[in-house]
């Protein structure tokens, strides 16, 4: 998806987020960022292991 950036793309971006927010806000915004991943990676796992759980305890048909 975003394999055709390149350098000089992040940079404008990054400009043009600093110019929107300010410096001010960009912590708060970066730590919304962290959260939001955290608990998706977290839900996901949750996701994987409950189906792994739901396998193992499933009988053999034999």
């Amino acid at each position: 998806m975003f394999q055709n950036i390149g350098i000089t793309g992040i940079i404008m971006i990054l400009v043009l987020v600093l110019i929107l927010f300010g410096p001010s806000r960009l912590p708060e915004l970066g730590r919304a960022v962290g959260r939001t991943l955290f608990e998706f990676k977290s839900s996901a796992r949750d996701l994987v292991g409950d189906e792994k759980d739901e396998e193992e305890s499933k009988p053999d048909k034999k």
